[in-house]
C-alpha cells in the first residue's frame, strides 16, 4: 500500500510508532502516571528490548516485505513460535503433544492462508533478492522470537502498558535518528497519507500490540507466539470482508488450522519457568 504511493517501508514504520507513542504517552500521564515509573536498574532491559525487539521486528518485517513479498514475509516471521518452543525445550520447559500439534497447525495454516496474498510477489521479488534481503528476512523470525520470550521477562514486573510504552519509544527514537522527522515532514505527504499513517500508529500498531502484550502477561512465550498466528489470519479476513478479495478454499483451511492452533494454545497449562533472580 505505502510502496505505491513512494512511502520507504522504513519510514511507515518510524510513524507508527511514534504515533502509537503520542498517544500512549499522555494517556499514561493522565490515567496512570504511576505506569510511567521504573526502575533505574531496568533501564538497560527497556533498551534492549526496544532495539533488539520492537525496532528489530518492525525494520526487519517491512524490509521483507519490500524485498521478498508480503505472503513469504508473513510465513518467514511467523516461524518464530517454532523457535520460541525450541528455546523453552532447551531450559527444562516440558513440550506436551497439544503444544506441538498446535505449532504444526499454526504453520501449516499461514502457509496455506498466504499462499495467495500477493500472488506476483513470488515471481517479482524472491528471485531477485540478494543474501542479504533473505538474512534480513529470517532476522525477523528471530526478533519476533527474542521480541517475545524477553517480554516474558518485564512482565514479571510491569504493567503491559509500561513495557509498550518503553519500548516503542526507544524504538522510535531508534528510527528517527535512521531517518529524520524534518525529512519526512519535507516529503509532502497529503492528508490522506497522514490518515493512513494513523491508522496505522492505532489499530496496527498500539492496539494489537497492547493486547499482546495483556496476553503474554498470563500466558507462557510459546503460548503467546502460537496465539500471535491469528494476526495474519485477520489481516486476510479483512482485506476479504472489506476490500472484496476473494479467498480460495485452501485459505479458508489455512485459516480454520490456524483458528484449532490458537484454541489449543489458549488452553493449555501455564507454563513452567526455572527461577529467575530478582533484579535489584
Amino acid at each position: 500500500m505505502f510502496r505505491d504511493r513512494h512511502v520507504p517501508a522504513l519510514t511507515a514504520v518510524e510513524l507508527r510508532l511514534a504515533i502509537a507513542v503520542a498517544i500512549l504517552g499522555p494517556w499514561l500521564l493522565w490515567r496512570r502516571p504511576q505506569a510511567l515509573r521504573i526502575a533505574r536498574a531496568d533501564w538497560g532491559y527497556f533498551l534492549a528490548l526496544g532495539l533488539f525487539g520492537v525496532a528489530a521486528v518492525q525494520g526487519t518485517y517491512y524490509y521483507a516485505i519490500s524485498v521478498l513479498g508480503v505472503g513469504l514475509a508473513i510465513l518467514i516471521q511467523y516461524l518464530a513460535p517454532a523457535l520460541i518452543v525450541a528455546y523453552g525445550a532447551l531450559r527444562g520447559i516440558r513440550v506436551n503433544l497439544a503444544t506441538v500439534i498446535a505449532l504444526v497447525s499454526a504453520l501449516s495454516g499461514i502457509a496455506l492462508l498466504v499462499s495467495n496474498v500477493d500472488p506476483g510477489s513470488l515471481k517479482a521479488h524472491p528471485l531477485h533478492a540478494r543474501p542479504i534481503d533473505w538474512a534480513v528476512g529470517f532476522g525477523s523470525t528471530l526478533s519476533f522470537a527474542f521480541y517475545v520470550v524477553f517480554s516474558k521477562r518485564g512482565l514479571r514486573r510491569y504493567a503491559p502498558e509500561t513495557v509498550l510504552f518503553y519500548t516503542f519509544l526507544v524504538a522510535g527514537i531508534f528510527w528517527a535518528v535512521v531517518t529524520p522527522p524534518w525529512r519526512i515532514a519535507g516529503a509532502g505527504y497529503g492528508a490522506d497519507l497522514w490518515l493512513m499513517f494513523a491508522a496505522l500508529g492505532v489499530f496496527s500498531t498500539l492496539v494489537p500490540f497492547f493486547l499482546f502484550n495483556t496476553g503474554l502477561h498470563r500466558l507462557s512465550a510459546a503460548e503467546a507466539g502460537i496465539i500471535a498466528s491469528l494476526e495474519p489470519v485477520v489481516a486476510v479476513l479483512s482485506a476479504a470482508l472489506f476490500l472484496g478479495e476473494g479467498l480460495r478454499a485452501m485459505q479458508w483451511l489455512g485459516a480454520l488450522l490456524v483458528l484449532i492452533a490458537a484454541s489449543l494454545a489458549s488452553i493449555q497449562a501455564p507454563e513452567t519457568v526455572p527461577a529467575q533472580p530478582e533484579r535489584g
